[in-house]
């Protein structure tokens, strides 16, 4: 609850100070915007959230949300599929991505570390290569699939709510009830927390590692549709490039130790939307887009010392 307090502080405290510094930023089309990339990124921060709870990461995620849309777009746009067949598709390879994710680290016994780094490379190449390494698009042929990822609910005559926030909060729910509300969810927490207890105490530690990554896949695939569909321009070698970085510091920075066993999704949205906003606050402030992912980069550090020394504090109070 501490972390949750404090990471919703630090969001507030950088629109407030974005707003003074240049009141464009509380602009409806630029909050609109804002809360719409939040939410594609919500995707894949709980995806990578299931798989932090379960002490392993996914270095591969960008890279399979640059393979699932650049497959979509050849399967629409030069394969002519159907639609529903097409996503169906898409989103079975994804799954399947994470299966495979799964299966490597519980039955052959790799790092977690190895298998989604080697998945970050084989995935951006295969995208490279279907494609023939080309900038792929829709055209104009699916503008009403792409309203899925681009369109709005009006709320005011200039902000509306995003369609990919209703599917995200739908999502969420349904994440926050597995992971809070059922056994299976108090299942992946103690895997997390002591892997061998666990397992000692009839938990089947390699099946739900397994469903935890596949979970991860699917969020990776569910993402890939939605930025295709939000950019209609798709480069292989550049789609979801060091997305794993704002999925993994929105989980840790949400609450989710990189040792396992902890984390929530509530605060996962609340790390997503302090990345977001800060990527907002680069930008509309006229930092130098360079600096971007230094700020990243001193976040996540920062997030993981934090959680080290709160973790020392409470040994110390324990001994």
């Amino acid at each position: 609850m501490k972390k949750l307090l404090g990471i919703t502080a630090l969001l507030i405290f950088i629109i407030v100070v974005t707003a003074i510094r240049n009141p464009d930023f509380l602009n409806g089309y630029n909050l609109q915007n804002l809360v719409r990339w939040t939410a594609l990124f919500g995707f894949i921060s709980i995806g990578a959230a299931f798989v932090i709870v379960t002490g392993g990461i996914d270095l591969s995620i960008g890279s399979v949300v640059g393979l699932t849309g650049a497959l979509l777009a050849i399967l629409l746009t030069k394969n002519q599929w159907p639609v529903p067949v097409a996503i169906a598709t898409v989103l079975a390879v994804s799954l399947g991505i994470g299966l495979a994710h799964g299966l490597l680290i519980t039955k052959v016994g790799l790092q977690p570390f190895v298998v989604t780094l080697c998945g970050l490379l084989l995935y951006r190449g295969a995208a490279r290569f279907i494609t023939g390494d080309q900038s792929q698009g829709f055209g104009q042929q699916f503008e009403g699939l792409r309203r899925i990822a681009v369109s709005a609910v009006p709320v005011t005559p200039t902000f509306g709510i995003p369609v990919p926030s209703i599917l995200l909060a739908v999502v969420a729910t349904i994440a926050g009830l597995l992971l809070h509300k059922t056994v299976w969810g108090r299942h992946l927490v103690a895997l997390g927390g002591n892997e061998v207890a666990a397992r000692y105490s009839g938990v089947r530690t390699d099946r739900i590692k397994i469903q935890a990554y596949a979970i991860c896949g699917a969020m990776s695939g569910v993402a890939g549709i939605l930025f295709s569909l939000d950019l209609n321009s798709i480069q292989p070698s550049g789609l979801g490039e060091f997305f794993e970085l704002y999925a993994i510091a929105a989980a840790v920075l949400g609450g989710c130790t990189l040792r396992g066993g902890e984390g929530t999704i509530v605060g996962v949205l609340i790390g997503t939307a302090l990345m977001r906003v800060l990527y907002n606050a680069i930008n509309i402030l006229g930092i130098p887009t360079h600096l971007e992912f230094a700020i990243i980069g001193a976040v996540i550090l920062a997030g993981v010392v934090t959680d080290e020394l709160v973790r020392k504090m409470a040994n110390r109070k324990l001994g």
